[in-house]
């Protein structure tokens, strides 16, 4: 009996919890819903390869834009023309990277599922040799092009996928609510330099940590004991978490938000001076705050707080797959 309440509960508080939230029909405030499609759309304006625009629609848990029919295809361009019509074309999540000549979606559809309007007679003819992602032109054709270009692109969320963090009110269901903060922490276990992690938090709509008394500290340390360890290859500095505070202005030590940091986080209660040994900002795995040069790769800890739509970054990532996960010390 024990058994079958408890999964009633689970029922009751979990299930209503997607639910409502695709009933509001709101996915993230830079996102676009369309009711025909049951679906929202982001054009993104900064440029990037192939490979990095579909990296980004993954961190921001949607998936790398192909039109499913005509009709789709004529409402993002719709949508393109009345928003962006200076850009005159985008990626399509389609390539034939995988097998030279068989092309496919993002997700294993084949081309002749979808939408496609072929520039010219003889397209694709992978010119040169290295034309294995599609294009979408302003006037609604299709085109193979050279993946390494940087051009826009378009993310897309089916309300049927969207799930909700609602003690983070946010779709991302990996970070963590601490109550002593009220703020929400996610810890990521892909190395990179403290830009980069930097770029990726604001993906997230969110940022680097900030780390503003002893409470919060301890709760970072927590988190980084208690997440699963990963066996990464490669090198980064182990044992340290890139968070948000820097002196990259050379005007002293200073959080992401234009605020000085608390003196006492310190490790060993030292504060650098100027910038030896670095001038961006990391922490130890006991919640203690240390100085790092900026092109040091390490983990990191990302910040939600009820923030509204923070202004699209550059996100520069290096060859190294990102994956998720766990602490390796």
């Amino acid at each position: 009996m024990l058994s079958k309440t408890c999964l009633l509960f689970l029922i009751v508080y979990f299930v209503p919890d997607s639910y409502g939230q695709r009933a509001k029909k709101f996915f993230r405030k830079d996102y676009h819903y369309f009711e025909a499609f049951d679906s929202f759309y982001k054009i993104h304006l900064i440029p990037k390869s192939w490979s990095d625009a579909k990296q980004v629609c993954t961190l921001e848990g949607a998936t790398f834009f192909y039109p499913e029919n005509t009709d789709e295809a004529n409402a993002v361009l719709s949508l393109w023309k009345k928003t962006t019509p200076s850009i005159k074309w985008l990626w399509l999540g389609i390539s034939d990277i995988l097998v030279e000549g068989v092309f496919e979606t993002v997700d294993g559809k084949s081309i002749d599922e979808v939408y496609t309007k072929w520039f010219d007679q003889g397209i694709p003819d992978n010119y040169g040799g290295n034309e294995d992602c599609l294009i979408l032109d302003i006037k609604g054709t299709t085109n193979d092009y050279v993946c390494d270009v940087k051009s826009y692109f378009v993310c897309k969320k089916s309300r049927q996928s969207l799930e909700w963090n609602h003690q983070c009110n946010m779709p991302n269901l990996d970070y963590i609510y601490s109550q002593e903060s009220g703020k929400c922490y996610k810890l990521h276990t892909s190395p990179l330099n403290w830009t980069e992690a930097y770029a990726i938090c604001q993906v997230e709509q969110s940022y680097l940590a900030v780390i503003t008394n002893h409470r919060e500290a301890d709760f970072l340390a927590k988190l980084t004991m208690s997440t699963p360890k990963p066996r990464l290859k490669g090198k980064y500095s182990r044992g340290t978490y890139h968070v948000g505070f820097h002196n990259k202005l050379n005007e002293g030590w200073q959080t992401i938000k234009n605020t000085p940091i608390n003196e006492d986080l310190w490790f060993e209660n030292y504060q650098p001076v100027g910038n030896d040994n670095g001038e961006c900002g990391s922490m130890f795995f006991d919640g203690r705050q240390i100085n790092i040069d900026c092109g040091t790769k390490s983990f990191f800890i990302c910040e939600h707080a009820e923030v509204g739509l923070i202004e699209p970054t550059d996100v520069r990532l290096t060859a190294q797959p990102y994956v998720g996960g766990g602490v390796d010390k």
